[in-house]
């Protein structure tokens, strides 16, 4: 375990910064009760630091109500309550073919089974979609705009700031899938004219699985589409409407929440553009690297202009799963393959055919050396392919 090399941070950062783990174990043994439930100084205390919490992302995101500020279990289900909460029958909502399931799914299943119509936008071939050409889909009945600020596939950071610009113009909400963007690059609401932002922990914020969550700008409203405990105000009967409790149901992943307070301050101590500039100058060295090989193929990566560090690849001839299954065994290298849970963009690469691409998602943990030996091995294998 401790030779591997881990090149799959777009699916969960690993390892964690050590500030973490010991946060999460010293807060848990010592104030790991129910927050907001009883007066006692546990409970106060437990509650005291998702308050805190809370107020970091919120001036994370550029928000300015730590209260609509809202937790979930991860990016997923937060998207859900956006999607679920924000469209209805007659609706009509404009996406991407760069989305996530995520997504994807919720919207497929409002499509078929509650006729809300949904238009794709596609992307050129360097990875970005054109802002104009959603301007071009507005509709009198278009309720929800939601991309992602950066690919989980193909690494490429989206036009957000002029895409949200035509949505507040015609007064169409806007909501961004920052799974992949927070924690390496600024992802600020107020610049990029975004209405809601939902957000997993166990990414690049480096706090640990079940926790995520979503910040909703004052104006727009999400309907319920749950309910149950909040904690406050047990004799109101139906699920309460002021923000937080909103959106929040029963009791939060406290140890989550603290996880996800450790990572902001480490961020916070390293500096967001620090992180993102060691991860892009390692993902310019793979790039380079690998656009040498003969037989190996990269997809978006020519300029790495407005990306993250996630670089997709494939060794011709070889199944995306067995490029991986060799990195794995033979040199210890963890990275993905497959689709990516974002089946559109690989319709649209073509890789849907082969069974999808490899993807590296590199993290602020990562090296040189790492990067060096990535790009041998990937080098062996395509050449052994060759013979």
């Amino acid at each position: 375990m401790d030779k591997l090399i881990f090149l799959d941070n777009g699916a969960t950062s690993f390892p964690k910064p050590e500030e973490v783990y010991t946060f999460m174990d010293q807060f848990y043994r010592n104030f790991g009760v129910n927050p907001g439930r009883s007066g006692y100084d546990l409970c106060l205390e437990t509650a005291e630091l998702i308050e805190e919490t809370r107020k970091m992302l919120t001036d994370f995101f550029n928000g300015n109500d730590p209260n609509r500020l809202c937790f979930s279990y991860n990016s997923t289900d937060a998207l859900n309550l956006i999607i679920f909460g924000m469209l209805k029958e007659g609706d009509h909502a404009i996406t991407t073919t760069l989305e996530h399931n995520s997504v994807l799914r919720p919207l497929y299943h409002l499509h078929k089974f509650n006729g809300v119509e949904v238009d794709y936008i596609s992307f050129d071939d360097k990875g970005f979609v054109d802002p104009d050409d959603f301007q071009k889909k507005f509709k009198k009945n278009t309720k929800l705009v939601i991309i992602n600020q950066a690919s989980n596939v193909v690494g490429t950071i989206q036009p957000v700031k002029e895409i949200g610009k035509y949505c507040k113009e015609r007064g169409i909400p806007f909501a961004i899938d920052a799974s992949q963007s927070a924690g390496k690059i600024p992802v600020d609401i107020e610049e990029a004219n975004v209405d809601v932002v939902a957000f997993t922990g166990h990414k690049s914020l480096l706090g640990p699985t079940g926790i995520g969550g979503l910040y909703v700008r004052d104006g727009i409203e999400i309907r319920h589409t749950r309910a149950g405990g909040t904690g406050v105000r047990s004799a109101v009967r139906t699920h309460l409407e002021e923000y937080p409790y909103r959106l929040e149901y029963g009791t939060l992943n406290v140890m989550g929440v603290a996880g996800l307070h450790a990572g902001l301050k480490w961020i916070e101590k390293k500096g967001l553009d620090n992180i993102h500039e060691h991860e892009m100058k390692l993902t310019s060295m793979l790039r380079d690297g690998l656009k040498g090989i003969e037989g190996v193929s990269v997809y978006c990566q020519d300029d790495l202009t407005d990306h993250i560090s996630v670089f997709l690849f494939n060794v011709d001839g070889l199944e995306a799963l067995n490029t991986a299954t060799i990195l794995d065994v033979d040199y210890n290298i963890a990275s993905r393959s497959g689709l990516h849970c974002a089946p559109l963009v690989h319709e649209q690469l073509g890789t849907d055919k082969i069974k999808g691409a490899v993807r590296f998602g590199i993290g602020p943990f990562n090296t040189e050396e790492h990067i060096k030996t990535a790009i041998e091995a990937i080098k062996e294998i395509a050449e052994t392919r060759k013979k």
